[in-house]
């Protein structure tokens, strides 16, 4: 049973995380009075893709054939590193709270390079964006981690998952807020409404859509289904977290089952949150996004403050 629930750790987030992407754009199209494309239809344009040629331009380096399988390969060890359905899973090679921080900024990190290597305008100056709301946002996500990690004890995400403390709500109140924390710092990473636009190729809005412009066929396909593992990666940590009710405690095939049902329930929980997000309030202007980052760093702070109180 527990090598079952590995393989099934390990293909999750590949298998589903389109889907998600899928749905936020269903909730979009029917909140504006659209039909919208099916929810499968991320899948469909991954699939396309992988059957299309490449283009590769003649300035590009090693950096820009490569990246594209460095971020796809932290986002599948990233994936499998989570407590994601099962928190009776032992890890404590690959899920310490510092490591799942880092291996993402990794991925960040060899996207914005990949921007950067053909010395097109646009990769340019989305790279350098990139990195500036990365680097902010990433003190509010260590902190709104380190939050929880204190309540349970631990660093390892599988023992904060299972803690007891999240179970009985007796600081719900830090906890709250180290969510709401995080859910701006999910918003920055994940290239989402009021942060980035992923839906245009204008100049003025696009961050992470400008740094993949260059790809193309395969290579791009791996991009974007990156982009959906990182979302599925972030609210799998968001739900089961800071509110781990429903995940699987002991390695039977009902608990497993619960605890996918209820990580996908939670993840549509967020999926509606974005899609209401994005469908009611426009893009900040960039000079304003360090204002909403650092709220994520205050919230996280006095929650971490509220736990010596309580």
């Amino acid at each position: 049973m527990i090598t079952f629930a590995w393989i099934l750790q390990l293909i999750f987030v590949p298998m589903l995380s389109p889907l998600c992407i899928g749905i936020i754009r269903k909730i979009k199209a029917i909140l504006q009075n659209r039909q919208g494309a099916p929810i499968v239809q991320p899948y469909t344009d991954i699939w396309k893709l992988l059957h299309k040629d490449e283009v590769v331009s003649s300035d590009a380096s090693w950096i820009f054939r490569y990246a594209p399988f460095v971020v796809f390969g932290v986002t599948i060890l990233v994936g499998a590193s989570i407590p994601l359905f099962a928190s009776f899973l032992q890890n404590t090679l690959t899920s310490d709270l510092l490591l799942i921080v880092y291996s993402l900024a990794l991925g960040t990190f060899f996207l914005a390079l990949a921007g950067m290597d053909t010395g097109s305008a646009f990769g340019g100056f989305a790279s350098s964006r990139e990195m500036t709301v990365s680097a902010l946002a990433e003190g509010g996500f260590i902190l709104a981690l380190l939050t929880i990690s204190l309540i349970a004890g631990t660093t390892n995400l599988f023992a904060i998952s299972n803690a007891e403390i999240l179970h009985t709500g007796k600081l719900f109140l830090p906890v709250v807020l180290a969510f709401t924390g995080f859910c701006i710092v999910l918003l920055a990473e994940t290239g989402r409404f009021p942060f980035d636009n992923p839906a245009t190729h204008l100049e003025l809005t696009m961050i992470h859509e400008a740094m993949i412009l260059e790809y193309s066929g395969k290579r791009l396909a791996l991009m974007e289904w990156a982009a959906a593992n990182k979302f599925l990666i972030f609210a799998a940590l968001g739900a089961n977290l800071f509110f781990p009710y429903g995940i699987g405690e002991h390695p039977t095939i009902e608990a497993i089952t619960v605890g996918i049902v209820a990580l996908m329930l939670k993840t549509l929980g967020f999926c509606l949150g974005i899609g209401i997000i994005e469908s009611s309030m426009a893009k900040f202007r960039f000079f304003r996004l360090p204002d909403l980052l650092i709220t994520s760093v205050i919230l996280s702070a006095v929650a971490i403050g509220l736990i010596q109180i309580l």
